[in-house]
């Protein structure tokens, strides 16, 4: 069931998220959180769009013009660039995290509250499956299964007479991999969120630091040196460990000429790679735009 700011929750007075786009698609993500999750105060950047929503995860997993999905922590003005030397910009760097640590445990705890509810909600929704539906769904994957057995089959028959097919297996087996890898990834993640939930304060968090700079930022400092003094501010701020390989959270920051943005990543997979989508081909976003623009409307039949 959709939460929309039921007293007590998460989102009783909304949130405030942005997605990344794609260059060009910013109107069709505004258009779509507009009319997908009730989003108000929707703003946009280059790249990426900024709304507040009282929807819970599982519709913003919906969004089909969208890249990827963050809460928003800091959304200010961009770092003053100072030619006396980088002190200042650094001082302002750590203010990011030291100027206001309220608003970073806020968005911790939401952070955690939200994917907590979102796994409830699968473990409800997988448990509350009517039977039928599920054996539906159990044929499905059968016969999938089954014609993408023999597709591989034909092509190892045909691998010895047609030499030139062997890009085409190659290519299978490459999608087919990357398929599993995004999968695994997912389903790590999701360990790692309920590890980070059940039995941890927000001081056994471990994180990482992800970074994007642009612009005089990006002349004056590697994206390295800004990941660098973020992580030993919110080590000392408030007690975190660094993990660059399995964090419990990611901090992702991008700082250019016109901002400077502080969020958190909510899935490791990007939303633009779509599950259902078996062979890779026109990006997701791209597709959804095209459609949208072509007006194309379903039509249901009771034939």
């Amino acid at each position: 069931e959709e939460l929309r700011g039921e007293p007590g929750s998460p989102l009783a007075e909304g949130a405030r998220f942005f997605c990344t786009a794609g260059r060009g698609l910013e109107p069709f993500l505004m258009r779509e959180v507009r009319a997908r999750v009730a989003a108000t105060q929707v703003e946009y950047v280059s790249g990426k769009v900024f709304f507040t929503t009282c929807s819970d995860l599982s519709m913003l997993k919906k969004l089909k013009s969208a890249e990827r999905l963050f809460l928003l922590i800091k959304k200010q003005f961009p770092l003053t660039v100072s030619s006396a030397g980088k002190g200042k910009m650094l001082n302002e760097m750590q203010g990011l995290i030291n100027d206001d640590p309220g608003s970073w445990l806020n968005a911790i705890s939401l952070w955690k509250s939200l994917l907590e509810l979102d796994a409830k909600n699968e473990k409800l929704s997988q448990g509350s499956s009517h039977p039928l539906k599920r054996k539906v769904e159990e044929n499905e994957t059968i016969i999938a299964k089954k014609f993408k057995t023999e597709q591989m089959q034909e092509i190892k028959e045909n691998k010895d007479c047609h030499p030139g097919k062997r890009i085409g297996e190659e290519t299978l087996q490459q999608e087919d991999f990357i398929t599993k890898t995004e999968n695994f990834q997912e389903e790590e993640f999701r360990n790692d969120v309920e590890k980070a939930i059940v039995g941890h304060n927000q001081k056994d968090l471990t994180f990482r630091v992800s970074c994007r700079c642009s612009g005089a930022v990006g002349k004056t400092f590697t994206a390295q040196e800004v990941g660098r003094v973020i992580g030993i501010a919110l080590m000392k701020q408030f007690g975190w460990k660094a993990d660059l390989r399995n964090p419990d959270l990611e901090i992702f920051i991008h700082l250019n000429d016109i901002y400077s943005v502080v969020g958190i990543p909510f899935f490791r997979v990007p939303l633009a790679n779509r599950a259902y989508i078996q062979t890779a081909g026109l990006r997701s976003t791209i597709a959804w735009a095209m459609a949208s623009l072509a007006e194309i409307q379903v039509i249901y039949s009771n034939i």
